[in-house]
């Protein structure tokens, strides 16, 4: 069963920029397919706040999606080849303190699903803290 590890998480000062990586390793896919027939997407909970998405790429590399609060800061792409996808984040602000966590779904060529639940396969999280 595929796993998706991600990597990149860190420390960083308000200002600086990190890349979070999702790899999808292990090799089969619960609900069928390979890594192209997935879209991914990004989500982020900060303690004691809900999990929120972040942003996400289709199943086609043009399709992506990122929420009105991070927009112009994170973009997100992905590479099929490499079963990577990735969360660039630059401008970091304290606010962005979170767990990030990236999602796997099986999506349709042009949508990038929006709620959690649309995807079945999560990585375990990576730790992200923005100092002032």
């Amino acid at each position: 069963q595929v796993q998706l590890v991600e990597s990149g998480g860190g420390m960083v000062q308000a200002g600086g920029s990190l890349r979070l990586s999702c790899f999808a390793s292990g090799g089969t896919f619960t609900s069928g397919g390979t890594f192209d027939n997935y879209a991914m997407g990004w989500f982020r909970q900060a303690p004691g706040k809900e999990r929120e998405l972040v942003g996400g790429v289709g199943r086609r590399r043009d399709i992506t999606f990122i929420e009105d609060s991070v927009k112009g800061r994170f973009t997100v792409s992905r590479d099929i080849a490499g079963n990577t996808a990735f969360l660039q984040m630059n401008s970091l602000k304290p606010e962005d303190t979170a767990v990030y966590y990236c999602a796997a779904g099986r999506a349709g060529p042009w949508n990038v699903p929006r709620l959690g639940h649309e995807y079945n396969i999560w990585g375990q999280g990576t730790q992200v803290t923005v100092s002032s």
